[in-house]
This record gives C-alpha cells, sequence and structure tokens, in this order.
C-alpha cells in the first residue's frame, strides 16, 4: 500500500489515512499485519513519528514528525489545543437544529465504565451540511432512513470524542459499531456496498512547529461520500 501524502516538508509529513488503517501496531492488535506508521516509514526509508491518533475506522489528515523534538512539539500543540481541527461524519436522523455546541465531560478511557474514572471537559461544535433520505429500511413502520452529513470540531482530542458526543445527543455516526446500531449499520453497508465508520478527518491547521507559517491540509472526501 503506498499513502497518499498530502504535505511534506523536511520535518513533517502529513497522509490521508484510509478507514481500516491502524495508526501503529498494538498489543490489542497484534495479528494485523499494517499499520501508517510502519508502512510510512518503509515509503519514505527513514523514521517517523506518530503525534496524534485516529481511530482505525476513521480516514482522513493524520499528521507525522520527521524527529523526535518536532514529535515533542506537534505533541505540545495538540495537548494544548492549538490545532483546528474538523471531521466529516454521516450520523442517524435529522438534528432539529442546523448546528450546536456538545458540552459534555467524558471519562478518560471509552473502554471503562465511566463510574470511577475522572471525567474530562470536552466539546464538539457541529453544523448540519446536509440532510439526506435513503431507501434503507430497519423497521417495518418506516421504507426510507433520514441521515445528516455533518461537520464536527472537537475543541479537544479525547478519545471517542466525536463518536462519544454525537451519541449522546442521540445522532450516532454510520457504521459506529461501538456506540451506534447494529441492525442500521448493517442495513447501510449493504445499500452503499461498504461497511465503514462514516467518520472523516477532512482539515487539520496548525501553525507550522518550526518555521512559524501557518499550515492547513486537507483530505478531501472520496466519491463514495455524499457531496454538501
Amino acid at each position: 500500500m503506498t499513502l497518499p501524502v498530502l504535505h511534506a516538508d523536511e520535518h513533517l509529513v502529513a497522509i490521508d489515512k484510509p478507514p481500516g488503517l491502524l495508526v501503529h501496531r498494538t498489543q490489542l492488535a497484534a495479528h494485523e499485519g499494517e499499520a501508517a506508521l510502519q508502512l510510512l516509514r518503509d515509503q519514505l526509508g527513514r523514521p517517523v513519528w506518530p503525534v496524534h491518533r485516529l481511530d482505525r475506522g476513521t480516514s482522513g489528515v493524520l499528521l507525522f514528525a520527521l524527529s523526535a523534538e518536532v514529535a515533542s512539539l506537534l505533541g505540545a500543540m495538540f495537548e494544548q489545543g492549538l490545532m483546528e481541527k474538523r471531521y466529516l461524519a454521516l450520523v442517524r436522523g435529522w438534528p432539529a437544529r442546523d448546528g450546536g455546541l456538545v458540552d459534555h465531560p467524558l471519562a478518560r478511557d471509552p473502554e471503562l465504565p465511566s463510574a470511577g474514572q475522572p471525567m474530562l471537559d470536552a466539546q464538539t461544535h457541529w453544523q448540519v451540511l446536509q440532510r439526506l433520505e435513503w431507501p434503507v429500511a430497519t423497521d417495518t413502520r418506516f421504507a426510507t432512513t433520514r441521515v445528516a452529513l455533518l461537520a464536527a470540531e472537537p475543541l479537544q482530542g479525547r478519545r471517542h470524542q466525536i463518536r462519544r458526543h454525537l451519541k449522546h445527543i442521540a445522532h450516532p455516526i454510520l457504521g459506529d459499531a461501538t456506540h451506534g446500531k447494529g441492525p442500521l449499520n448493517r442495513a447501510v453497508a449493504a445499500h452503499l456496498g461498504l461497511q465503514r465508520l462514516w467518520l472523516h478527518a477532512e482539515r487539520l491547521v496548525l501553525t507550522h512547529p518550526i518555521t512559524g507559517a501557518p499550515l492547513a491540509l486537507h483530505a478531501p472526501t472520496d466519491a463514495h461520500w455524499p457531496r454538501a
């Protein structure tokens, strides 16, 4: 696999990560043969350092540093919220409003019960870009399913923040096996002929940690996504 490079200079490189690809190998997915970090390292012929994460199912802008020093600078920028991040998501249902802010604290680890965990501040701006109605039936009462294309901008980087926040407002992301509905996910996959998490990191805007220049990274969606 050759990873699409969105930007490269002597300090950092950004790729368009395909859905289903791990950022790096972990003990929990030790059987997986490919991960973005190893693929990019082999593609460039030099070491690379990950500075943030995308869920395995999420596609889009993924940034790497080309030295440990730059990785430390970029990691601090992510920690301090100095990046502008915009995602696209296909969700179940039509929100009653055209946009809003989800201000809902999240437990640190989404894979453990929330009780007893520290609750972390988390806010996500969202906006409806398009309302769709698909000929997908998961209930005998309805012959169609309402779907919305949203833009989501998380102000922090909590694990699964967008997925958990959109579930919190009763509009889970299609294809989300953890926070969504299995029958709907399967019906949508059959309708589109593609099974995936419908979450895409479309844009990442930052100040270059070395040059100080503004840097806007953009990963376009593929033909499977609706056009807003």
